[in-house]
């Protein structure tokens, strides 16, 4: 039995939960909507204020799937009502981020400022220059674009430079030592 398949999911009483005839659920909350498309052999009960999934049989496939569905499920109905958001630090001298409408510019040790335009259901914050906080209500288009902005410039082992998570730890490497 997948251990995490089994849990209910709690629905909190601002939110309204649809499934359709082709197993596409739409979540609607304070923030926000969104869907997502789910194995069609997967069923989905929702009672009260309570939504389980089953699975047709215990084939490694539906195993699987059972987790990852509730897992999706659970993370949209925390996103419509709370949102989710990562936070990243720029360190390194010279490294600075600067909103200018929707796009967040990046000066990271390049010849020329990098420009990225937010998308479509993120925002970004700069609460100062060397602190950028990405800020959504789909968990993984959130962690998708903190990863974008952190490839731009991985910290590095020596010095620990570069655009991290503020939770983040650095394995730090030794420098050169003379003879």
């Amino acid at each position: 039995m997948s251990r995490i398949g089994i849990k209910p999911i709690e629905l909190p009483n601002e939110v309204q939960f649809n499934v359709d005839e082709n197993n596409i659920v739409t979540v609607k909350g304070p923030k926000g909507e969104l869907t997502e498309a789910i194995d069609r052999n997967i069923k989905i009960n929702v009672e009260d204020n309570t939504v389980v999934l089953e699975r047709p049989n215990e084939s490694k496939k539906y195993k699987s799937l059972h987790g990852l569905y509730r897992s999706l499920i659970a993370n949209m109905v925390e996103g419509v009502v709370k949102g989710y958001e990562k936070k990243l630090v720029l360190v390194g001298v010279g490294y600075r981020a600067t909103k200018q409408g929707n796009k967040l510019v990046l000066n990271l040790g390049h010849s020329h400022p990098v420009e990225m335009e937010d998308p479509e259901g993120i925002t970004t914050e700069t609460p100062s220059q060397t602190e950028i906080i990405v800020k959504g209500i789909n968990k993984q288009a959130v962690g998708n674009y903190a990863a974008k902005i952190r490839e731009l410039r991985k910290p590095e082992p020596y010095k620990g430079k570069g655009v991290k998570y503020v939770d983040e730890n650095i394995r730090r490497k030794e420098g050169k030592t003379g003879s």
